[in-house]
């Protein structure tokens, strides 16, 4: 019965019809609700001051965040870039051929110059002229002396004719030798202008001689040579070109000469000569030298005349216990021991030698190592032999970039006589002279010239190249320079572009202002370089270009650019937001809640006095 009488549960369909009416409710409320006041303004006046003071807080922190760059000129970098890379560079070179006792020649000045000029240019085009070649635009001066006739080409560098008026009593004298007479072509040549405006002016001297049967073609220490004998017209423009070009414009270079970065000059235009003595054994013997005098003697002429090019220092060491990597074998017939040039690789030792000591080790600046190896007894003498199956003259090998090694077999040695370990002994200044003259030849070849004073060509023969007691003849100096110039200048131009299209990639890269001061400095050195080039004065250009790479170098390679100060926009933001988008969010949110609030009361109070009214 209590069950029966229980009441019914409610359906869920009832329950959803009587919830039905809340909302209505709910919607209907603001209505229902009338404001009779005008809402205030200090709630919203004092959310919207908080949010304005983040606002006004944003630019504090973009400061904050700011990354200093110092304006680069970048048009002037692709300017030079284009001016540099677009044609190769070349220097304005002047060259003169004089024609001594021609006789009746078939052709007059102009046309034997027309012809010397299309010889070179021909000579040029076969062989691969290399960075900062002269150019054969200009023309060839010509002057034909015959006797108390003089004939010009129109072209002419100020030649002073009846200069060669003595030379036949020069070569009657019987003192006829190519050193004096270098020197005696040294003096008339200067006394005619050899040095013209636009570049030095290349001379070559063409004596014909009816009784000699071989012509000989020297080139001098200075800026000219000459070819005496019996020569034809034709042969002579042959010769004249190929020394015009293989020598003064290409320095003499042959296939197979070091190649590469030819010039073992370091990116701050420094080098340093690092004079090395070892000893291989000091229980056999202990030797010395006195460096000083061979550096005020033999090196400082050295230093001066490539001085424009290199600014270059000379340091030196003794080091004991220091025997070489590579094994020698013992020859009967020679009485010596063997090492040939497949050893040369393993010749080095560099786990005992300790050659990197310099200050300079650790910079930008390039080290040139000169060794003088002394043997131990139980392999002296010791001899290198050459592929050919001779001995080496001088008794060392270069490694390029790196320097070069002579071994040294000292009088005992050779003698098999016993000497006294107790006693330090002294390289004598002979000895020392002829190491030295070894260390000037091999450094000429790390240079990229030749060692040899014979120059081997197809079409002009066999020419003999005079050398300098400096090491360096003027006319290869003016080719270290032209090549030189045209290599910084190229160096210079690379990295400033690399650093332009750096920078320019990554808009939040700290540029400090020395960088900046460093890249106009590397423009206007860069640009004092061309205008030199354009004027014919090498040693100023290789000045300049020096200075350019040098100031490019550095502005690349400053401690701020290899920091890890960089980052981008999204790192800026993933490391920041985490302490002021959450409070930032909420007050914004907050505004626009307060915002909202008194708009909706404003609905409220004007509905109100609309319906009162």
């Amino acid at each position: 019965m209590a069950a029966a009488s229980a009441p019914t549960p409610p359906s869920t369909a009832e329950i959803a019809e009587a919830a039905e009416p809340l909302p209505s409710k709910l919607e209907n409320s603001e209505p229902d609700c009338p404001r009779k006041t005008r809402p205030g303004l200090k709630r919203l006046a004092l959310t919207f001051t908080v949010l304005f003071s983040f606002l006004l807080g944003l630019p504090f922190l973009l400061k904050s965040v700011e990354i200093y760059r110092s304006p680069l000129p970048f048009r002037e970098i692709d300017d030079l870039s284009a001016a540099v890379e677009s044609i190769p560079l070349q220097f304005p070179c002047k060259f003169r051929a004089v024609f001594v006792g021609t006789g009746g020649s078939s052709f007059d000045a102009n046309e034997l110059s027309v012809k010397i000029e299309h010889q070179m240019r021909k000579i040029a085009a076969k062989d691969s002229t290399s960075c900062g070649a002269c150019s054969y635009n200009s023309s060839v001066s010509v002057v034909i002396e015959n006797g108390a006739d003089c004939f010009r080409s129109d072209n002419d560098f100020n030649w002073k004719c009846g200069a060669l008026s003595e030379l036949n009593k020069y070569e009657d004298s019987g003192e006829y030798n190519d050193e004096l007479f270098d020197e005696y072509l040294h003096s008339l040549v200067d006394e005619s202008d050899s040095r013209g405006n636009g570049g030095n002016v290349y001379t070559m001297i063409v004596v014909r001689r009816e009784g000699q049967k071989d012509a000989s073609a020297v080139v001098g220490k200075y800026r000219h040579g000459w070819i005496v004998g019996r020569v034809s017209e034709e042969e002579a423009v042959k010769k004249v070109a190929s020394v015009f070009v293989k020598a003064f414009v290409n320095g003499g270079k042959e296939e197979g000469s070091i190649s590469g970065e030819f010039m073992p000059v370091g990116a701050d235009g420094k080098i340093v000569l690092s004079f090395n003595l070892l000893n291989a054994d000091p229980h056999d013997w202990i030797y010395d030298w006195e460096f000083q005098e061979i550096d005020d003697n033999l090196l400082a002429p050295i230093l001066k005349y490539l001085k424009p090019i290199a600014d270059i220092s000379v340091e030196s060491q003794v080091l004991y216990h220091t025997p070489k990597s590579s094994f020698s074998y013992w020859d009967e017939k020679l009485w010596s021991y063997i090492f040939t040039t497949k050893d040369l690789p393993f010749f080095v030792n560099s786990n005992e030698w300790h050659l990197d000591t310099s200050v300079a080790a650790g910079g930008r600046s390039k080290i040139l190592h000169l060794v003088v190896y002394v043997p131990s007894a139980t392999e002296c003498p010791l001899l290198l032999q050459l592929p050919n199956g001779k001995i080496s003259k001088s008794n060392g090998f270069i490694s390029p970039m790196w320097g070069s090694v002579v071994v040294w077999n000292h009088a005992a040695c050779l003698n098999g006589s016993k000497m006294d370990t107790r006693v330090r002994h002294t390289i004598s200044s002979e000895d020392m002279r002829k190491i030295f003259e070894v260390f000037i030849g091999q450094l000429r070849q790390l240079f990229g010239l030749k060692s040899k004073g014979i120059f081997r060509d197809t079409s002009s023969g066999t020419i003999r190249l005079l050398t300098s007691e400096s090491g360096f003849t003027e006319w290869e100096l003016d080719v270290l320079s032209r090549q030189h110039t045209c290599f910084n200048l190229l160096q210079c131009t690379t990295t400033l572009g690399s650093l332009s299209r750096l920078v320019q990639s990554l808009p939040r890269m700290i540029i400090k202002e020395e960088i900046g001061e460093q890249v106009r400095y590397s423009l206007e050195a860069a640009k004092s370089a061309l205008s030199n080039v354009s004027a014919g004065i090498y040693d100023a250009s290789a000045v300049s270009s020096r200075r350019a790479r040098s100031f490019s170098e550095d502005a690349f390679y400053h401690p701020s650019m290899m920091s890890v100060s960089y980052y981008s926009f999204e790192h800026c933001f993933a490391v920041y937001s985490p302490f002021f988008l959450p409070v930032a969010l909420h007050v914004l949110l907050a505004a626009l809640r307060e915002w909202k609030r008194y708009k909706q009361e404003s609905r409220k109070f004007k509905a109100w006095k609309a319906k009162k009214d």
